[in-house]
């Protein structure tokens, strides 16, 4: 399969266009159907590439506002604590970290309870809790609006 077509398959499978928060130039920022906590979200390279060796520099360039603004708009809607970047490509090869929010408190949202079943090890990627069409849904569209926020906000303006 060509590498564009591994990035667009990698995207589907996480629900885009459905589960879309933010975008950039490089950068898909879509909620994580499976909840590991509460705000678990993909950072998906939208290069086709199958190494993070191989990512432009100009897309890591703009990793780094991306971070900030999603580390801002997470510790605000979650509370986390500590934050994990995992990397692990193994079933899909596009490069794309899956960001986990950590915690040691369950965390509850739309009447459902997140518990960080990892803590304080690494995160427990088994034991998500699956999210239904609405909850999902709500859960995107609530992030969405967060990270509209968050871009236009004065004090992150030089991000």
């Amino acid at each position: 399969m060509p590498d564009a077509e591994i990035m667009q398959s990698t995207a589907a499978k996480f629900g885009y266009p459905d589960t879309l928060i933010a975008e950039t130039p490089s950068w898909l920022v879509l909620l994580r159907p499976q909840q590991v906590t509460l705000g678990a979200v993909v950072l998906l390279c939208r290069e086709p590439v199958e190494a993070f060796g191989a990512v432009s520099a100009g897309a890591l360039a703009g990793l780094n506002p991306l971070v900030g603004h999603l580390e801002k708009v997470l510790s605000d809607f979650a509370g986390y604590e500590k934050i994990n970047y995992l990397m692990l490509m193994m079933v899909d090869p596009a490069v794309h970290f899956h960001v986990i929010p950590r915690y040691e408190a369950s965390r509850t949202h739309g009447g459902l309870t997140f518990t960080d079943a990892g803590w304080p090890g690494p995160p427990a990627l088994d034991r998500a809790v699956k999210l239904d069409d609405e909850t999902r849904q709500a859960l995107t569209r609530e992030l969405r609006e967060r990270w509209d926020a968050c871009v236009k906000s004065p004090s992150l303006s030089g991000t």
